[in-house]
């Protein structure tokens, strides 16, 4: 049930980031940093405002717990939920600029290559241990990753950045263990806007007076950010960093979609096979869990 639960989570979160293009998209005239800076400054007000106001004896009793903590525990989940502060505000910028300014299709590439990545970090830094059927959906994704870098070699780097940033951030958050996972998110956020907050000054534009970029930036803001990222460290207590990674195929394998149909990008048969592969390896990487239920459902 457990399983299930936070299994649960982790899908819904990277289904809600797979229609992440449709809000970002129509923001594309404005400049990368300003969308980054208002959906950061947003976030940040808003989880502070339900830490402060809604969650009161959950904040006085992780303080608690974090000032009853070892030294050496304290330090590594204050260097660890600092670290995530960082690697989310460079994913997100990377992102954003990669998703307005390159492409859809370059945006869902890094996330094509960040499973990949999370795995094998998580392999070597968490000891995760994976089965045979796993490590062939682990194959069968870097075929795919190799088929669509033949076809769009120009967007390799932008994608690389983007997937390592958030590799990195899921695995550490796999450490990162505790304290109340709201709470955690919402230093994140907060760290965050303390490190944009000297550069909004000279790098912003003028503040944007359309009510649809507001109405945006708090959809981005809200169902695009907080939800899943909550859900993603949720889950993070019940399932392996490798398990997140695969499931994060869901995100590129949406937004493939939504580029194709929606968007109306080219698509050639490279790109066809390849996101068959990815859409073939999710299967065989949950390939006990599928069987699971579908044995639990027949007996």
């Amino acid at each position: 049930m457990k399983f299930s639960k936070y299994y649960l989570a982790a899908f819904v979160s990277f289904v809600i980031w797979g229609f992440f293009s449709l809000a970002l998209k129509p923001l594309k005239a404005y400049a990368s940093l300003d969308i980054l800076f208002y959906r950061v400054f947003l976030c940040a007000v808003i989880m502070s405002v339900i830490s402060l106001l809604v969650r009161r004896e959950v904040l006085k009793d992780n303080v608690r717990k974090f000032r009853a903590m070892p030294a050496k525990q304290r330090q590594r989940v204050a260097l660890l939920t600092l670290a995530g502060g960082i690697l989310l505000t460079a994913n997100w910028f990377f992102f954003i600029y990669v998703m307005n300014h390159i492409s859809v299709k370059a945006a869902s590439f890094a996330y094509l290559v960040c499973p990949i990545m999370t795995t094998v970090i998580a392999f070597f830094v968490l000891d995760e241990k994976l089965s045979k059927w796993q490590w062939a959906a682990v194959l069968l994704s870097i075929t795919s990753c190799a088929l669509l870098s033949f076809a769009n070699i120009a967007d390799v780097a932008y994608s690389m950045i983007v997937a390592l940033s958030y590799a990195l951030y899921l695995v550490s958050q796999r450490k990162n263990a505790g304290l109340d996972k709201f709470l955690v998110l919402t230093v994140q956020i907060l760290f965050s806007a303390l490190i944009l907050l000297p550069f909004y000054p000279k790098y912003s534009a003028e503040v944007p007076a359309e009510p649809v970029f507001w109405i945006l930036i708090f959809l981005i803001a809200v169902l695009m950010t907080i939800v899943p990222l909550f859900l993603n460290l949720y889950a993070l207590q019940g399932v392996t960093s490798s398990t997140m990674g695969i499931l994060l195929y869901i995100n590129p394998l949406m937004n493939f979609a939504i580029a194709l149909f929606y968007f109306h990008e080219p698509i050639n048969m490279i790109q066809i096979t390849a996101y068959s592969l990815i859409l073939l390896s999710i299967v065989v990487f949950n390939e006990r869990f599928i069987f699971r239920k579908r044995q639990a459902a027949m007996s």
